[in-house]
């Protein structure tokens, strides 16, 4: 409530001075204001120009603040300032390459033993290049589908804690789930279980400060990330950490698209069931995961928790597991790693790429690729949700079906309910799940982290998943989606225009 309260009191200052000023806005006042805001728009135009963003993205943001003045200024401020924010995770990604440098091993000579043709290597010497973490051979997945074959896991797997929890959400929420974990997690923080918890400042925004509070009188380390005023009036609407981890006694991780909400399993009226994919982890590749979180929470707070008893997991070695590499990216890395990646998945494909992303918005790398695969004779298959969730995001990723369709690219809607997992699969060899949409924002702005799989058994499960998804969606027919009315087409040419700045 205290978020919501900030907001209207804001709401009511700024109508009271309008109201207040309203004899005035005619006179010198008015032109005060016209010349004051002309030159902002052309000092943020110089500063865009500056800093050398892709062309597309500049462009953009020039036709927004050349159309509509005053809101491009206004959107400017809540979705444009990149530099200050990048220069302000600076200091975390120095510690990140520090950490890494002292606790990663270099890439295992073991991974020569994965069967990957020649071809698919050098994704794997890419992964770990601008990666940075190893490929384990000595970890177990599962696939975990849907909402309650993955909370069903991961309260199974909290109940057995006996020295620390650590979670990382996006979304946290207070409703059914939300106390169903606060529950379990206040229980082993009693026990003596070292619980800590950090959930972004705005994807959380309205969590409840009494749900907080209870979790931390129980012991609950609770840490917002870049906590804000008022989240969704503050440039900080970008750089948003949209990654969803736990790990638990350093040997049992879980990473994937679901986060802590009732709608997850399907409870939410409009959007009913809902389609996506988590991954349980055990064994070697925790360590990573662990790292990713223990450097975000070090970020936040301060704390360094870089001990054996955090970065230890026992060993498991099984023939025929194939490799689990975690990666995170975001915009405290030089490269745009996740993007990188999916475009070394597409381009090392041979017979067939399936992609299942709830928010397709890609850029022109990315969809080139997948045209060009399409082209190639390649089996590539998009799956996406038929109904919206973000209206914006939704046309703008219907603007690039006709092109897509043109190049042989198959296009399915999700009928059954609404599809938010975010997984490829190459060649039924290679795959990702993770915390990434194939999206721009997913690219360049969010924190996210992936699980990378080159010939595990769980790869079979996922292929399996998109064969029974394909049987509750239905392929968009070319010609039939060209008759779509033009209001619609309208709707998804401005989407796209407004496309890099989502």
């Amino acid at each position: 409530m205290r978020n919501t309260s900030r907001v209207a009191i804001l709401v009511v200052i700024v109508g009271a001075l309008l109201a207040l000023t309203n004899g005035f806005w005619e006179g010198k006042l008015l032109g005060l204001f016209s010349v004051l805001m002309s030159c902002s728009v052309i000092f943020i135009a110089l500063v865009i120009s500056l800093e050398n963003r892709k062309p597309a993205h500049t462009i953009a943001w020039l036709a927004v603040l050349g159309s509509f003045p005053i809101v491009g200024f206004l959107f400017y401020l809540l979705f444009g300032r990149n530099y200050w924010q990048q220069r302000r995770y600076k200091k975390k990604a120095d510690f990140d390459e520090a950490v890494l440098l002292k606790f990663q091993e270099p890439s295992p000579i073991a991974v020569e033993r994965l069967p990957m043709a020649p071809h698919q290597r050098p994704l794997l010497r890419l992964a770990y290049r601008i990666g940075q973490h190893p490929v384990s051979l000595a970890s177990q997945t599962a696939v975990l589908t849907n909402g309650e074959e993955t909370f069903s896991s991961i309260f199974a797997e909290l109940e057995k804690a006996e020295h620390h929890i650590h979670l990382e959400y996006y979304i946290v929420r207070h409703d059914e789930i939300g106390q169903q974990l606060k529950r379990v997690l206040m229980e082993k923080a009693r026990q003596g279980v070292r619980v800590r918890f950090l959930y972004d400042a705005v994807g959380s925004w309205k969590l409840s400060n009494d749900y907080i509070e209870e979790l931390r009188a129980a012991g609950v380390e609770m840490i917002p990330f870049s906590p804000v005023r008022l989240p969704f009036l503050s440039n900080q609407i970008n750089f948003r950490n949209h990654r969803k981890i736990i790990v638990i006694d350093g040997s049992v991780g879980f990473v994937g698209g679901l986060n802590i909400g009732d709608e997850y399993l399907g409870k939410n009226e409009y959007f009913g069931f809902w389609r996506d994919t988590h991954l349980l982890i055990r064994g070697e590749a925790v360590r990573t995961l662990q790292l990713i979180f223990l450097q975000d929470w070090y970020y936040m707070t301060g704390e360094r928790l870089l001990t054996p008893d955090y970065l230890s997991p026992p060993r498991i070695v099984e023939e025929g597991q194939g490799g689990v590499q975690l990666i995170a990216g975001g915009p405290d890395q030089k490269w745009e790693v996740i993007k990188q990646l999916y475009f070394a998945m597409i381009t090392a494909a041979k017979r067939s790429i399936w992609v299942a992303s709830p928010y397709f918005v890609p850029d022109e790398d990315i969809l080139t690729a997948l045209k060009v695969a399409a082209l190639s004779g390649i089996d590539v298959r998009l799956l996406a949700p038929k109904r919206p969730d973000k209206k914006i995001v939704f046309y703008a990723s219907r603007s690039y079906f006709p092109e897509l369709l043109e190049a042989g690219v198959k296009i399915y809607e999700y009928e059954r309910g609404f599809l938010h997992s975010k997984v490829i699969v190459v060649d039924g060899e290679l795959a990702s799940i993770g915390t990434a949409n194939m999206d721009m924002r997913s690219f360049h702005l969010n924190f996210e982290v992936n699980a990378f799989l080159y010939y595990t058994d769980s790869i079979h499960k996922l292929v399996r998943d998109f064969l029974e998804d394909f049987r509750h969606a239905s392929m968009i027919d070319y010609e039939q989606f060209q008759q779509r009315p033009f209001r619609v087409r309208i709707a998804e040419s401005v989407s796209r225009l407004l496309s890099p700045l989502l």
